[in-house]
């Protein structure tokens, strides 16, 4: 479940990130500030890394305390 989790804000951050980053160099009109979108991609790219590096699935942690 925490694998999936840090995927999606992988994935999004990514997104957001890149996003962002055209916006602030003029080649993609956002309704949103394209700074705002580039710190919050940022933040979410980075912590969907460090969680998929960091964290146990709690699939795992389940069968370990099964055992």
């Amino acid at each position: 479940m925490i694998k999936i989790l840090a995927m999606i804000m992988l994935i999004g951050g990514a997104i957001a990130l890149v996003m962002g980053v055209l916006g602030i160099f003029g080649s993609v009109a956002l309704m949103l500030s394209p700074w705002a979108l580039t710190i919050l991609g940022f933040v979410f790219f980075v912590a969907g890394i460090s969680m998929l590096k960091y964290r146990k699935d709690t699939d795992e942690v389940q069968a370990k305390a099964q055992n």
